[in-house]
């Protein structure tokens, strides 16, 4: 996924009320969107170093968005946006090696009235729903980390998978690890206990984990490998 227009490069001053964030350019402080609904947990140390991008259109309140934080020399992207994107790039352009050569690709697909997944790939005679989860937590320079606060909806979306198992269909959680250098990954069990446990469970029903980090620049950001998942 590239970005259409260049990054610009800020310092962090502190970000508030979840969807708000000042940014320090120069002698100017602008306020940017956030878009991201997590806790970030990690990544909002004043004077961390931001990208940001600039909309003009005039139906826009804010005209900045956060893209990138700089943290501990690793970009981080942390725009939740993005996520389908990346990963549909990657799905699009064969990056996803266990989920290559699709013959369709369709996103935000509904399982029930109450769930949908981000996709639903059709590949000879499987149907497989993915869903993604964008993870930017690491409290290890080289371990990356998913939930970041206590997720309730990611609770749900494990159970729904495990359901979608046992009717037939191919299952995959994807974890898109939006952290530049990270070796591999792990359930955080002590910020989300419900999560872990339904996450051993869908792993004993058949649900398949996979974790892929990106590669982070202010031009764009991409799947570049897969890493391992550890207990």
């Amino acid at each position: 996924m590239k970005f259409t227009k260049t990054l610009i490069k800020g310092k962090l001053i502190k970000r508030y009320k979840r969807f708000f964030a000042d940014i320090k350019l120069n002698k100017e402080v602008v306020t940017a969107h956030c878009p991201n609904t997590g806790s970030m947990k990690g990544l909002l140390d004043k004077n961390n170093e931001v990208f940001i991008s600039k909309n003009d259109d005039p139906k826009r309140k804010l005209k900045y968005t956060l893209e990138i934080i700089k943290v501990k020399k690793n970009y981080v992207g942390v725009n939740t946006h993005f996520a389908n994107k990346i990963a549909f790039h990657g799905l699009s352009n064969n990056l996803i090696k266990e989920l290559s050569n699709n013959e369709d690709i369709k996103p935000e697909v509904f399982y029930n009235k109450e769930t949908r997944f981000d996709f639903l790939i059709k590949k000879k005679l499987e149907k497989i729903f993915v869903e993604v989860k964008n993870v930017t937590l690491f409290r290890n320079k080289k371990i990356a980390e998913f939930p970041d606060a206590i997720t309730s909806r990611g609770t749900k979306h494990l159970k729904t998978l495990v359901e979608a198992r046992k009717k037939g269909f191919q299952t995959y959680l994807l974890f898109l690890i939006q952290i530049e250098g990270i070796e591999s990954f792990k359930i955080a069990k002590d910020i989300d206990k419900e999560y872990y446990k339904n996450y051993l469970i869908a792993k004993k029903e058949g649900v398949k984990f996979l974790a892929y980090r990106c590669i982070i620049s202010s031009k764009e950001i991409k799947i570049e490998k897969k890493i391992k998942i550890v207990s």
